[in-house]
């Protein structure tokens, strides 16, 4: 009974893939094995497809069921399975769908391993179509995944691979030399093996005295754990390294070791290449010329295969263009008919806003006349109106003194053209700063004192006329605040210039007041907030009154 649960697990598993229902667990488990050997180790030729079929329909079964993980596994022995048959085509597709897998998956970090494998992969399968550089681009990809050292050395060993069948002997050596740097305290271990057999090899092609002791060191370890795909490779290296001595004893001797292990392993993959060795030591030249011919017939027809799966990529993109184009059309055509819809939306709306714009700037333009008009009428009653009112008192109170009644009338010209030149256009004098200090100057008396500093430092061509009109008319309205209400008798004004801003400190030592209502200053303001300037007042009784101006 403690079986049930797991045999009923494989016993479903196997009926979603088709495949006839076994009775236990462990037949279910070999069943499996069977066919990840009919692809990783065939026995025949029609094994591999065997294996690709089973594979492609338990990937299904394992998308319907969204298991992610068996999936990326199921398509990455379908990999493996079509390039070994040639189909590198459908093996880059099959790398390709499972990389594209793990991105939609949700925990796609959980998958590092298998994003490690895919690509590992793809590097082999970029070696067997002679992309070298897409190979090593491939297992760069998956070095930066790598987490343990066994893995590093394994892709390290596959970099060395590419250089190795470029005959960059050197760069090879590079490789295989950080790979042994990395497992120097674990020498009798399967992987430095791996990296020895390599590095002898290499090094045997460069002449390297100590290729034979890492070769043979290499098939030792091997021989000690009966790895047999290793022992068949150190005895192949063996061979050439020997081969390439002209010691044809002990070439034949390694030669004939690696068939014997290859027959052992019972892979005709191993064997044709144990085969292809002696084709290799053979002395014949006509085997020799054969050999040559078959390698350079192997490697056109793959190259032929490779544009060939390039046409087939390009078929199958030009249909899938056409379906995108027609889409693409119905698209535009929705996406021009929001564009026009959007188009007229905004049209209205930019109407709309200048139409409120327009009906505020003439609002605020009204506002302007009348808040000037309201202060130079109340400039006129309070000091035109109540001076003449004054007088005519005083006409008919008393028999008045033509001198004293002369006096009077020319105080009230006075006060009349002064509101007249307040309120009046100005022209603006090319020496601005002069005429600038002439007006502050003209509030000076015996009691006032007015002093102005770095006036002259400022390049007044640089501003505008309108900022020197409303700088003047700013200075004029405080300096007729400061004579009528503050009895300063001192005045400082300091001017300073950034790029075109214009920063105006104004300060008197007069009586001050609470800034409460700002009564004449208010058409100071008024001026300065047209131009987008700022205009700070600070005062207190008995404390003076300052002003910051920012234009």
């Amino acid at each position: 009974m403690k079986n049930l649960p797991l045999s009923f697990l494989f016993s479903w598993l196997l009926s979603s893939l088709s495949i006839p229902v076994v009775c236990n667990a462990q037949t279910a488990s070999d069943s499996i094995e069977q066919y990840y050997q009919l692809i990783v180790n065939p026995q025949t030729s029609i094994d591999i497809p065997e294996g690709i079929m089973f594979y492609s329909q338990k990937k299904e079964n394992d998308l319907k069921r969204k298991d992610t993980l068996s999936a990326v596994r199921d398509l990455r022995l379908i990999a493996i399975g079509q390039a070994k048959i040639g189909n590198l085509y459908d093996s880059e597709n099959a790398t390709v769908e499972a990389l594209a897998l793990i991105d939609k998956y949700h925990y796609k970090d959980t998958l590092i391993e298998a994003k490690k494998g895919i690509y590992n992969e793809m590097g082999n399968l970029y070696r067997e179509s002679y992309n070298t550089k897409k190979a090593i681009e491939a297992y760069n990809l998956s070095l930066s995944f790598s987490r343990k050292l066994s893995d590093s050395l394994t892709l390290i060993n596959n970099k060395s691979n590419i250089y190795k069948d470029l005959g960059q002997y050197q760069k090879a050596a590079e490789q295989l030399n950080l790979a042994y740097v990395k497992i120097r305290n674990d020498t009798n271990s399967l992987q430095s093996a791996m990296v020895l057999d390599n590095l002898g090899y290499v090094q045997s092609k460069l002449g390297n005295p100590d290729a034979l002791l890492n070769l043979k060191k290499a098939l030792s370890i091997r021989d000690t754990q009966n790895n047999l795909e290793g022992i068949y490779s150190s005895n192949k290296h063996l061979a050439m390294y020997y081969f390439d001595r002209n010691d044809k004893q002990l070439s034949q001797s390694y030669s004939n070791k690696a068939y014997q292990t290859a027959q052992l392993l019972n892979s005709i993959t191993y064997l044709q290449d144990a085969l292809s060795l002696f084709a290799i030591m053979n002395d014949d030249p006509k085997i020799i010329q054969f050999k040559k011919i078959t390698d350079s017939i192997a490697k056109d027809k793959q190259l032929a295969e490779n544009k060939n799966a390039y046409l087939k990529y390009n078929v199958a993109k030009e249909k899938k263009k056409t379906s995108e184009a027609l889409l693409e059309r119905e698209m535009e055509k929705n996406q021009k008919l929001i564009f026009i819809i959007l188009g007229i939306i905004i049209f209205l709306t930019s109407i709309f806003i200048y139409l409120i714009q327009r009906v505020k700037y003439k609002k605020e333009k009204i506002l302007q006349v009348h808040n000037t008009e309201t202060r130079i009428s109340k400039k006129v009653h309070d000091e035109v109106a109540n001076d003449v009112y004054h007088l005519m008192a005083k006409i008919q109170g008393n028999a008045p003194d033509n001198e004293e009644l002369l006096d009077e009338l020319e105080k009230i010209y006075n006060k009349t053209r002064d509101i007249s030149k307040e309120n009046s256009a100005m022209e603006i004098q090319e020496n601005f700063s002069g005429q600038l200090n002439d007006l502050l100057l003209s509030y000076q008396t015996e009691k006032v004192k007015i002093a102005t500093r770095n006036i002259s430092k400022i390049d007044w061509s640089t501003i505008s006329e309108t900022k020197k009109t409303t700088i003047y008319r700013i200075l004029q309205e405080l300096m007729t605040n400061m004579k009528k209400h503050s009895n300063a008798n001192v005045v400082v004004l300091s001017f300073q210039q950034n790029n075109k801003k214009i920063n105006i400190e104004y300060t008197d030592n007069g009586k001050g007041c609470e800034i409460k209502n700002k009564n004449g200053l208010q058409n100071a303001e008024n001026r300065i907030k047209t131009l987008n300037g700022t205009i700070n007042f600070e005062s207190k009784p008995n404390g003076g009154f300052k002003a910051k101006i920012t234009l």
